[in-house]
């Protein structure tokens, strides 16, 4: 008894001291933003403008308006000069859905006649500011009495509140309190919600996404109203909600990337789109009001920078990893230009080092007319200095054959960085569930296009998309299936033209995260990844799922998967999408070519395996006895847009949504098996695969092949253990003879900024 109670002490204590730990550093947390927010609202000038612009940068907006901005400022002093004598008519103010119109665009059009006041002091444009504003007033206000969002982002209100910061020196008194009045207290209920639920399609989204909803305007609203006597309460519980939210999302960043790099979400299509915004907007609203450079202090967005190189594909594609729609898999580079502009005024003085990749991405970019915040390109400088920046290549140097980003939960490897070299990527690990698919040992290959790839894609709604396009079996996985498994909800639903259905059982898997990497390393001859995916399954029904995968360079990959089932009734399958449909050269090999390349696939184990080929019409995506096809969206749907029926009308002409698949089981049923597979890539003159023997020796499963002038010999162990070996040999010299490792390699941002 004695004994008992000492362990419950100990366990007692133990847990307090924890809870007291994760208590203190929170608290510890707070006070560093209390005293940066002490620090800095201090510091808030007293003068307008202060919000993006002050009085010391006037000139300097002028010069950029006649010099390296002088089309885009014509074409906006145009834009403005025609519309500046019509009556201001907002279309429709009971629209539900605020991405459907366009009167939230009087946002920008207030921004644009303040910026042509500020930098030529024309009163024709000041006046039509106020005139928009207070009209954009009306708007607001009614929007809100009806409960109804402006716009699923916060762009044209951010915009709207700079407008009236930069006419506010400008006004009188009574003009200030009866324009200013409403728009503050229009944007604090946004904010709080203050008298009201949030709104249909309202996006509400904390610092852990990419900010860019309501309650970004918290900051913005704070700073422009500030001391201005016309709410100074309600002005300073805005500015201090809106300080803690930013310097959480500064933190948050930080933390996620890691010393790899990375961002708030592993999507590429939210990453380099909207997510930078909220940062290099605060850098310089901060900079402008206090003359405070926050940005050597917090550097995330170079961490994108690097993570963002390692997801570029040739062709500017991207691997499609998660939330995507797999229509082309273009890297969605509408603000690319914009976002290394701002990484390069904000960090290119300082860190030098970024300049390489600053330019290598730079190249395969161009300059949009304008950009989400039309102003944005007159906050920044466009020098640079040129001495010793090295000229621009297709090829990068000095990166490594594969960089581990665990914090983003992916692998990515690459034989060169060249428009025929094999690119592919790993999914495993990771902290993130924003926008993540239940892939957990998920790989893609890409050589001259996609070889192996994700399936589906996202129409919102439509069961497409809940019921096949993130589950397991949209991807190159493994998956049990146990009867009467029920598996966990994914955002979306039913489109109008559809009967809600239950979620098929895929056999796949249930936790987003639940994936480890156990095992890697990387270097010139080969890349290794071991990583236990068990727990991302239903613990009734997976023992083990253990994926190794190895990468040859530059063309072969060696897969082997351990799967221990809790019971041998629950059938195994092991999982390859191709883009097109794939040729049987035998029971156990197949290929698949299209996009200018081809892939080979042969199965090594099980020795007596059932290989079978699903896809075509009626089959694209079928999962659990059925297809889930893409539905018809109606005006009825939330996220209808008239051109959406069309955008997958032809499926045979958008292979990258992943129509066809291989499947291969085991002959027999057993608790264990062990999948064993060997891929070729090429372009589209490989012809045939290299000629393999299987090879079982020493507890352990391989494969041994001569490719490229070398002889491999690749064995995993057979027991419950990580790790196998591997030996390469050229005219009879060995060139490694090793073990795998049962280590996780470790790795950083070439940067190294922290």
């Amino acid at each position: 008894m004695m004994m008992y109670r000492k362990l419950f002490l100990f366990g007692y204590t133990f847990f307090i001291l924890c809870t007291f730990s994760i208590t203190l550093k929170a608290q510890q947390q707070d006070d560093d933003i209390a005293e940066a927010f002490a620090q800095l609202s201090e510091k808030i000038r007293p003068d307008h403008p202060r919000v993006f612009i002050n009085e010391g940068m006037l000139r300097d907006l002028q010069a950029k308006s006649v010099g390296v901005n002088r089309e885009h400022f014509d074409a906006m002093k145009n834009r403005i000069d025609n519309i500046i004598n019509r009556d201001i008519v907002f279309n429709d103010l009971s629209i539900t859905d605020g991405t459907r119109s366009k009167d939230h665009e009087y946002g920008y059009i207030a921004s644009d006649a303040a910026l042509i006041y500020l930098i030529t002091g024309d009163l024709k444009y000041f006046n039509y500011t106020k005139k928009v504003l207070i009209k954009l007033n009306e708007y607001y206000a009614a929007r809100n009495e009806q409960n109804l969002n402006i716009h699923w982002r916060a762009y044209t209100r951010i915009s709207a509140l700079a407008a009236f910061d930069w006419i506010y020196a400008g006004l009188t008194e009574r003009e200030r309190r009866e324009i200013g009045r409403p728009l503050l207290e229009a944007i604090d209920k946004m904010v709080f919600l203050h008298g009201r639920k949030s709104a249909p399609r309202e996006n509400r989204g904390d610092y852990k996404s990419g900010f860019y909803g309501n309650p970004v305007l918290a900051w913005y609203a704070g700073l422009v109203f500030d001391k201005t006597g016309i709410n100074d309460p309600m002005a300073s519980t805005l500015l201090k909600q809106g300080f803690e939210d930013h310097w959480r999302l500064l933190r948050y960043r930080k933390q996620v990337a890691g010393d790899d790099g990375g961002a708030a979400t592993a999507v590429m299509e939210y990453n380099i789109q909207a997510y930078p915004w909220a940062e290099f907007n605060f850098f310089h609203s901060v900079k402008s009001a206090t003359g405070v450079d926050i940005s050597q202090r917090w550097t995330s967005p170079l961490d994108l920078l690097y993570y963002t190189v390692w997801n570029w594909l040739p062709k500017k594609h991207h691997v499609g990893y998660g939330d995507v729609d797999h229509i082309a898999n273009q890297l969605p580079l509408l603000h690319m230009y914009a976002h290394l502009t701002q990484m390069r005024h904000f960090y290119g003085k300082n860190h030098p080092n970024i300049i390489p990749l600053l330019l290598w991405v730079g190249a395969k970019v161009k300059q949009y007319p304008s950009d989400v915040f039309p102003f944005a390109r007159y906050l920044v400088d466009y020098t640079l200095d040129e001495k010793n920046v090295p000229p621009v290549s297709e090829e990068l140097t000095g990166l490594p054959s594969a960089m581990h980003f665990e914090n983003m939960g992916q692998i990515f490897m690459r034989s060169g960085s060249g428009p025929n070299d094999t690119y592919a990527s790993f999914s495993a690990g990771g902290i993130l569930t924003q926008h993540r698919h239940y892939d957990n040992n998920n790989f893609v290959i890409y050589r001259n296009g996609f070889r192996a790839l994700d399936s589906g894609t996202r129409p919102e709604p439509g069961q497409h998309l809940t019921h096949y396009y993130c589950r397991t079996v949209a991807h190159n996985c493994i998956t049990i299936r146990m009867p009467g498994e029920e598996f966990p909800e994914y955002w979306g639903g039913p489109a109008s033209s559809e009967t809600p259905l239950p979620i098929p059982n895929d056999g796949g898997q249930r936790e987003l995260l639940g994936s480890k990497v156990v095992g890697y390393s990387q270097n010139k001859q080969y890349v290794y990844i071991a990583s236990d995916a068990t727990k991302s399954y239903h613990q009734d029904k997976a023992q083990t799922i253990l994926r190794q995968f190895v990468f040859i360079q530059p063309d072969i990959f060696v897969v082997f998967d351990k799967v221990v089932s809790k019971s041998a009734d629950y059938p195994k399958t092991w999982l390859l999408h191709t883009a097109s449909e794939p040729v049987f050269v035998k029971d156990n090999e197949f290929y698949e070519t299209s996009q200018g390349g081809t892939l080979f696939c042969r199965t090594v184990f099980p020795a007596e395996a059932q290989a079978t080929k699903i896809g075509g019409p009626g089959k694209q995506f079928w999962s659990d006895g059925r297809n889930w096809p893409l539905p018809l969206l109606t005006p009825d749907d939330w996220n209808y847009r008239p051109n959406s029926p069309e955008r997958y009308k032809n499926l045979t002409t958008k292979p990258l949504l992943g129509q066809w698949r291989v499947e291969v089981s085991p002959k027999n049923p057993n608790l264990k098996d062990r999948f064993l597979h060997i891929i070729q890539v090429g372009d589209d003159k490989l012809k045939s695969m290299v000629t393999s023997k299987a090879v079982e020796k020493d507890h352990k499963k391989g494969v041994a092949f001569d490719y490229a002038g070398k002889s491999y010999e690749i064995l995993f162990n057979d027991d419950d253990t990580v790790g196998g070996h591997i030996r390469i040999s050229k005219g009879g010299n060995t060139l490694r003879n090793e073990a795998f490792t049962s280590q996780v390699e470790p790795q950083e941002s070439i940067f190294k900024i922290r």
